[in-house]
């Protein structure tokens, strides 16, 4: 089977891959092994091979990474942790048409994230997807309605989630520690730099550039996409609000304890200070407004800036009897207008969050069962749709009115023009399954 015969034939033929990968998997799950392909590896990738080949059982076959220059660190560093050789390889669909291959785990320009997600799926594979799970509202529900189709465990990288610390706070203010939480406020004053004006060139050779772009409408290479600054233009990434803010933004929902989109958006800001190739906004605070009135506040400072009661990256919660401080140095609650002291974490756990988010991943791989996880695909659909829908009202300068219905604007076809993009194929994410 070749690459574009295996695209095409995806939708008709992902009940006999599934029931094949499955056939596989069980045999291999009797064994307690669980082979798994790292895809991206450039940045946080290298995080989740370290920590999924710490997992007793989980073996690392494969790192794929469009970028071939990457590939002899890549080797000493799998020989290095695991004493074996694993394999290079630039495109994911050669993956996928691997029976060995039980899951993988993503960690792409956002642009990949939903489509490698739906494909995998569709080829019988669990998925560990980064944040956001979307590049945009619109591919992030065929998501969540892959993973269901499919019937696959399907976790979103928002490792808070499993930090026991975090899970102590949101249990808190859900039994009502600070009474009645009317509003949240997640902040990401992460310094950003100028990334300057570079002109296009040729790709340098070993980057497979069209595989880069994959959904992406095809335009030059540049020396500020690959392979980070790609965070700050709208056909890859989704600025710091859907990169570091994700998190937080999370964090914020949760707290909240809701899960339907809101019903208004309102998002300022702008790129202040630099004049480079950036798009997306360095300051931008956002406001997310509920039918029942509860409201969330996102501030995004790339800029120089003082702390929020000494939060630069965390989350702040207000209540009818108190408010609550998360950050990474833990919670902390103050109650009454005298700020009492209430409860606040202790010892920290012996692992981060981010290792039990993903150790929690294979014990659902593990069951079979995506009730386990702690941050499901629709969670994460939620969350990361609430970092597109400010930049939509960002981009479009205005108050937007949101149906979470039906997840389009109300009576706004031009705001509903941002809630998707045009698929250059063959990366086309489907519409139906």
């Amino acid at each position: 089977m070749n690459r574009r015969s295996f695209i095409h034939g995806m939708g008709a033929t992902a009940s006999g891959l599934v029931a094949a990968s499955s056939k596989g998997a069980a045999q291999r799950m009797k064994n307690d092994e669980i082979t798994m392909a790292v895809i991206g590896i450039h940045g946080q990738g290298r995080s989740h091979f370290q920590d999924f080949c710490s997992i007793p059982g989980v073996r690392i076959k494969t790192v794929c990474d469009v970028d071939e220059r990457l590939y002899p660190e890549v080797a000493k560093m799998a020989e290095q942790r695991t004493g074996k050789t694993i394999r290079l390889e630039p495109d994911v669909r050669r993956e996928l048409e691997d029976p060995e291959i039980d899951a993988i785990s993503i960690a792409t320009p956002n642009h990949w994230h939903s489509l490698m997600t739906i494909w995998a799926c569709q080829a019988g594979k669990h998925v560990y997807v980064e944040k956001p799970v979307s590049h945009n509202v619109w591919e992030g529900r065929r998501v969540v309605e892959a993973a269901d189709r499919y019937g696959r465990v399907v976790q979103t990288g928002t490792q808070s989630r499993s930090d026991p610390g975090i899970q102590g706070a949101v249990r808190l203010l859900h039994e009502g520690v600070i009474g009645d939480v009317y509003m949240a406020k997640g902040v990401c004053y992460k310094p950003r730099n100028d990334i300057g004006i570079k002109p296009p060139t040729e790709p340098p050779e070993g980057l497979h550039f069209d595989l880069w772009l994959g959904p992406a409408k095809r335009r030059p290479f540049s020396e500020n996409l690959v392979h980070y600054n790609w965070h700050w233009f709208w056909d890859f990434g989704n600025g710091d609000i859907g990169n570091q803010g994700v998190h937080q933004m999370d964090i914020a929902r949760w707290g909240l304890n809701k899960r339907t989109h809101p019903r208004y958006i309102h998002s300022v800001g702008g790129h202040f200070a630099y004049k480079s190739d950036q798009e997306t906004p360095n300051t931008l605070l956002s406001t997310f407004e509920w039918d029942d009135g509860k409201i969330l506040q996102f501030e995004v400072r790339g800029l120089f800036t003082n702390a929020e009661d000494d939060i630069l990256i965390g989350n702040l919660f207000y209540g009818t009897e108190g408010w609550m401080h998360v950050a990474d140095d833990g919670y902390k609650v103050y109650l009454g207008r005298g700020n009492e002291p209430g409860p606040s974490s202790g010892e920290q756990s012996a692992k981060t969050g981010r290792e039990l988010h993903r150790a929690n991943f294979i014990e659902a791989v593990r069951a079979g069962n995506p009730a386990a996880l702690n941050s499901d695909i629709p969670e994460g659909h939620l969350s990361s749709a609430l970092c597109h829908l400010a930049n939509i009202s960002y981009r479009l300068g205005r108050r937007l009115e949101f149906d979470s219905h039906v997840e389009k604007f109300v009576a706004d076809g031009q705001a509903d023009s941002y809630l998707t993009r045009d698929y250059r194929y063959p990366f086309v994410v489907p519409a139906t399954f």
